[in-house]
């Protein structure tokens, strides 16, 4: 069965609340957000690396591990996952806005107003 990336987020606040011994997750909550925020830098940079080669697995694999990092980093902070669904469907359509709103602006249509956007 596949697991969605908030049932992922899910086992982890558990694991914040029910540790369990021997698990990475509770290493890093047990470490601290300094310790979460280097292993999202390290993550980030390997999907970085892994984006130059030519194996899409490894691009797969390491972008696995950054998302995984930064679900750790939601539930330390206590952000909900919902909350980053919320930020992305309020960014539907805001790019096709913004163009057409730049091109009216060429036009003298009318000026861009960041209400607008």
């Amino acid at each position: 069965a596949q697991q969605t990336l908030n049932e992922l987020y899910e086992i982890i606040k558990n694991r914040k609340v029910q540790p369990k011994e021997g698990s990475y997750t509770n290493y890093l909550f047990d470490n601290g957000l300094d310790k979460i925020l280097k292993k999202i830098g390290e993550e980030a940079t390997e999907v970085v690396i892994a984006a130059k080669n030519e194996d899409p697995q490894e691009l797969i694999y390491e972008t696995a591990d950054v998302l995984y990092h930064l679900l750790v980093l939601l539930a330390e902070k206590n952000i909900p996952y919902e909350a980053i669904e919320a930020e992305l469907a309020s960014r539907e359509g805001l790019l096709a806005r913004l163009r057409i709103a730049q091109k009216l602006q060429i036009y003298n249509v009318y000026p861009i107003m960041s209400s607008d956007i």
